[in-house]
């Protein structure tokens, strides 16, 4: 079960040849225990592998890889709506399409976003006006410590934007083996987001009409419009987060640049980071086998499947240009290891 020197290559989405010193895949709460004792005697840090859509491998591993494999999907029909239990090693965006399939609203405009279920709380997942606390009631975790599970409400997981206790206070201590969401009978479609505004406007839909379907599917279609196939060109997804800005810094940005795309958040504006990278002239930029998409200047690509350290000098240097010519910081979403 336990297997030693392995290449981390095909476990991450950028694509980086990256070895771990253990590795092992767990498709059951018994052989995650396993493993966490094998880690334990041998005093090793835990690398959790999902997806692999949202971390960056800058150098080998010294510990276990521990690769969560579990799988299971149960929908619950209730009065007044349905609970879906997932577990993670399912895949998000399969989980998005069977519950539209089933005609079930909620999760499709999250449609398309890579990864695995058990990663999709840890960052709080979101895209075009919805974050996954939106239908998230309650996840089970395995402490890494003591192999025991505990239960975790929404609120015992102060939630944020891209932000949970998972990358706070709870930070490598616990492994996500399954999530609960409950989406309700009482469905609206939510499509204020400009990008799914225009698509419906060019296809003629009325908005106050549409089907969960329909929105997944404009969602996938907007995302392939823009956003690389890890499959076909290495990517961890969205590289920086959106940043938050207070209103002061809004308004002066906005008078410096007045094509500036940004959205309301209660009293602060979150400004697009693609914008922003792609005004600084960034977008299509190539250097040493990385770069950045041509359509979307917020994914950082790994076409020459370089090393880790390539892709983070490239994200400080865009970090840097952002923060001289806007006054804007910028925070890598995707995780770092070691």
């Amino acid at each position: 079960m336990i297997q030693s020197d392995i290449d981390l290559q095909p476990y991450n989405t950028m694509t980086i040849a990256a070895r771990a010193r253990h590795f092992c895949s767990a498709n059951s709460l018994e052989e995650v225990r396993e493993a966490l004792r094998f880690a334990q005697a041998q005093q090793l840090p835990i690398l959790p592998l999902g997806g692999g859509s949202n971390i960056v491998l800058t150098g080998d591993f010294p510990g276990l890889a521990l690769h969560l494999g579990m799988r299971g999907l149960e929908f619950e029909v209730l009065d007044d709506g349905v609970r879906i239990r997932a577990a993670a090693g399912e895949n998000w965006h399969q989980l998005v399409m069977r519950s539209v399939e089933l005609g079930y609203g909620g999760l499709e405009n999250l449609a398309l976003i890579p990864g695995n279920i058990g990663a999709a709380p840890i960052q709080n997942i979101g895209a075009y006006g919805v974050e996954l606390k939106d239908t998230f009631e309650q996840l089970t975790a395995i402490e890494i410590a003591s192999g025991e599970l505990v239960t975790f409400s929404a609120e015992e997981c102060n939630f944020g934007y891209r932000d949970s206790i998972f990358k706070g206070p709870a930070k490598d201590q616990y492994l996500i083996s399954e999530v609960v969401l409950k989406l309700s009978g009482t469905w609206q479609p939510r499509v204020s987001y400009p990008a799914l505004q225009q698509y419906f406007d060019e296809q003629g839909l009325a908005r106050d009409a549409l089907t969960p379907a329909q929105v997944a599917s404009a969602v996938i279609d907007i995302r392939n419009s823009k956003l690389p196939n890890p499959v076909e060109i290495p990517n961890a997804g969205s590289f920086f987060k959106n940043p938050v800005v207070d209103a002061g810094q809004y308004q002066t940005l906005k008078t410096a640049h007045p094509e500036l795309v940004a959205f309301e958040a209660g009293d602060h504006w979150k400004l697009a980071a693609g914008w922003l990278i792609d005004q600084a002239g960034w977008r299509g930029f190539r250097k040493n086998g990385v770069g950045v998409h041509d359509r979307q200047a917020l994914v950082l690509v790994n076409p020459g499947h370089r090393c880790g350290s390539e892709v983070v000098n490239l994200a400080r240097e865009i970090a840097s240009d952002v923060q001289l010519k806007f006054g804007v910081t910028l925070e890598p979403e995707p995780r770092f290891y070691p």
